[in-house]
């Protein structure tokens, strides 16, 4: 006869209450959306570093327009192209506030705001992956300290106290521990690494804006 498996996560569900319960699917669900700003950066990203050796083609092109059509063909992203765009656009404010600076101050302006925007934009998500692994492992403790709870107040009222009784339903408890590890882990390693990248595109995103500003400013 085979031995009957005391540890298993089927018998933490079926002895588990709507709490435990919901602390499950509050995992699952903060690892599901975990997962889908993994890949959905991870290819965002990989395609903006995939663009970043277009910028010696745009500076080795006859014309800035040309430039600015090689950069777009690479940069399918649109977030090195923007600048020489919109440093090309940024003249002739008009009867504005931004028409009363000088050039150079119009010229400084606009790739501030669009290395400000590219920001935004590459960093969209992070904050989620950040929140994710810093709070999974405490949801997942959460239930395992909720389900020792439930577990000893069940041995208590059944008025016998055994081992067996008790470990079962306590090692099954920490069972969300490791599943709140689980979440996490995925999640702090994804936003470590695409900060890392983050910050290599930004770093280029800056020296591509002091280039232009000298190109345009002569």
């Amino acid at each position: 006869m085979a031995p009957v498996n005391h540890f298993s996560v089927a018998r933490y569900w079926e002895q588990g209450d709507a709490i435990s319960h919901a602390v499950a699917y509050v995992l699952m669900l903060m690892s599901l959306v975990s997962w889908f700003v993994i890949l959905s950066k991870a290819f965002s990203t990989w395609r903006v570093r995939r663009a970043a050796p277009a910028l010696d083609a745009f500076w080795g092109a006859p014309n800035l327009q040309d430039g600015i059509a090689l950069l777009a063909l690479a940069d399918r992203e649109r977030v090195y192209v923007r600048l020489p765009e919109q440093g090309l656009a940024h003249a002739g404010g008009g009867a504005t506030l931004a028409g009363a600076m000088s050039r150079d101050e119009q010229l400084v302006r606009v790739l501030r705001r669009e290395i400000t925007r590219a920001t935004h934009r590459i960093d969209s998500g992070l904050t989620v992956l950040a929140s994710i692994g810093a709070t999974a492992p405490f949801v997942g403790l959460l239930g395992t300290v909720w389900g020792i709870y439930h577990a000893l107040s069940t041995v208590s009222a059944a008025g016998i106290v055994q081992i067996d009784r008790v470990a079962g339903p306590v090692g099954e408890a920490l069972i969300m521990t490791g599943f709140g590890l689980v979440v996490a882990i995925p999640a702090v390693l994804a936003y470590n690494g695409l900060n890392r990248l983050n910050r290599l595109t930004l770093a280029e995103l800056d020296g591509f804006a002091h280039d232009l500003h000298s190109y345009f400013g002569n």
